[in-house]
């Protein structure tokens, strides 16, 4: 790792506290910028993971994801992690810190909608920045956007349901525009500028592609970094005005966090998967789609809900608490190998 890789704790402490800083002091000029959305999406953002994830999406080669049936196991791994384990952990840790631990310390009137928004967050598995994590952890890219694709299809039809059974209400209202611009301006714009881009590239030779790559990951790492300065920035008012709110909502979801990452990094290891699946899938099966749970927050309980608020620490945890995974991963990558007796590892070095 350079330089800055290697002193990336310090940077996203820092832009954490920037962006509280600059939100306090210059709340007109971020106001202005979260304003400019299309169904709750942000497009400065937007962008902003653009550059985040084309250049990841540059190492995807088309032709070559029919290997990822190899790593069925690590599919199904996130698959059950995501919708059979992450959300009703979620509102059984919901439950437990703020309807019971908690409840003293939060206002009595919102405790139901902060459950509400927890569980929001946790029904929708993470998509654009899934990749940014799989880099990170040079996870294997093709299936990380198989998985990611696989997600979407998944969230359209059990969102809804799911959601509603665990909120206890008969149905509730999809804020499709979300999710369906979210995913567009996510995952299908990107992945068909990186391919395009890709093939012009390649037409140049494969050096060209190695040099494009090599010349934006420092791109890739400094989009992250101003993204983290503008979600800390839009709720730095609410961070301090709430402190103390915000540091309890944030309990139940690290905790979720490192509990989701830790059982499918385990299972994984269980099952024999390729630590190079293996790490992008417990990321995977950690990280949430704030963009639809904010939106659905606001849908359902209100701009200035309970269930908003929970959402948006969901935001403001993220970042920080996935980077730490990626390292936890990394750090860890030669016990998960020296005892996972990783069945796809050796079924490829039996074809070699």
């Amino acid at each position: 790792m350079n330089l800055f890789e290697r002193y990336l704790s310090l940077w996203v402490a820092l832009c954490i506290v920037a962006g509280v800083a600059l939100g306090h002091l210059l709340p007109g000029l971020f106001a202005t910028i979260a304003s400019a959305e299309i169904a709750r999406v942000n497009l400065p953002v937007a962008a902003l993971v653009w550059l985040m994830i084309i250049p990841m999406l540059l190492k995807i080669d088309f032709g070559a994801l029919g290997q990822v049936r190899e790593h069925w196991r690590g599919v199904g791994v996130t698959l059950f992690i995501n919708w059979a384990v992450k959300p009703f952990s979620m509102a059984l840790l919901g439950s437990l810190f703020i309807g019971h631990l908690f409840a003293p310390l939060l206002p009595s009137a919102q405790i139901p909608s902060y459950i509400a928004g927890l569980i929001l967050l946790a029904a929708a598995p993470c998509t654009a920045m899934v990749f940014v994590w799989s880099n990170l952890c040079e996870g294997e890219p093709h299936y990380t956007l198989s998985q990611v694709a696989l997600n979407d299809v998944i969230m359209v039809f059990a969102f809804a349901p799911l959601v509603g059974l665990l909120l206890g209400v008969a149905s509730i209202s999809v804020p499709w525009a979300t999710l369906l611009i979210s995913v567009l301006l996510y995952i299908v714009v990107p992945v068909i500028v990186a391919q395009a881009w890709r093939r012009a590239l390649l037409a140049s030779g494969p050096a060209a592609l190695a040099r494009t790559q090599h010349v934006l990951q420092p791109v890739s790492l400094v989009a992250l970094l101003t993204t983290l300065v503008l979600l800390f920035g839009f709720q730095g008012e609410q961070i301090i005005a709430q402190p103390l709110v915000i540091v309890l909502l944030a309990v139940p979801i690290v905790i979720q966090v490192y509990l989701n990452a830790g059982l499918a990094y385990w299972l994984s290891r269980r099952f024999g998967v390729a630590w190079c699946v293996a790490a992008p899938a417990a990321l995977i099966g950690a990280s949430n789609f704030f963009e639809l749970a904010v939106a659905a927050a606001i849908s359902l309980f209100g701009l200035n809900s309970g269930a908003a608020l929970a959402t948006v620490v969901g935001v403001l945890v993220e970042v920080p608490v996935m980077l730490s995974v990626v390292y936890l991963v990394k750090a860890s990558r030669g016990w998960y190998e020296a005892g996972a007796g990783t069945t796809e590892t050796a079924g490829k070095e039996a074809r070699t």
